[in-house]
């Protein structure tokens, strides 16, 4: 929870857009890799359309990116325990 809390107090919206979430929080990847990486289900993160056109922007939901960064540290901190056993 306090993921999602720290994501909502920086970016003061519960959706940010795929390339604002490409660049601050997937760099080095550009954007078109990072949307690739998205639809192969390499970053399981579901994209939203506010508009259901195919030119509508793709968006984020902030709950999912928390619980992606979240899965990520705890993927991290197994990993670290592993290493010190």
């Amino acid at each position: 929870m306090k993921t999602l809390m720290m994501l909502l107090a920086k970016h003061e919206a519960p959706v940010i857009s795929a390339e604002v979430c490409c660049k601050e929080y997937f760099p080095p990847l550009t954007l078109p890799v990072f949307m690739k990486k998205i639809n192969a289900g390499e970053i399981p993160l579901p994209l939203i359309r506010m508009e259901p056109s195919q030119k509508g922007a793709k968006m984020v939901h902030l709950t999912d990116l928390a619980e992606y960064i979240d899965q990520k540290r705890e993927a991290a901190a197994k990993e670290l325990k592993a290493m010190g056993s």
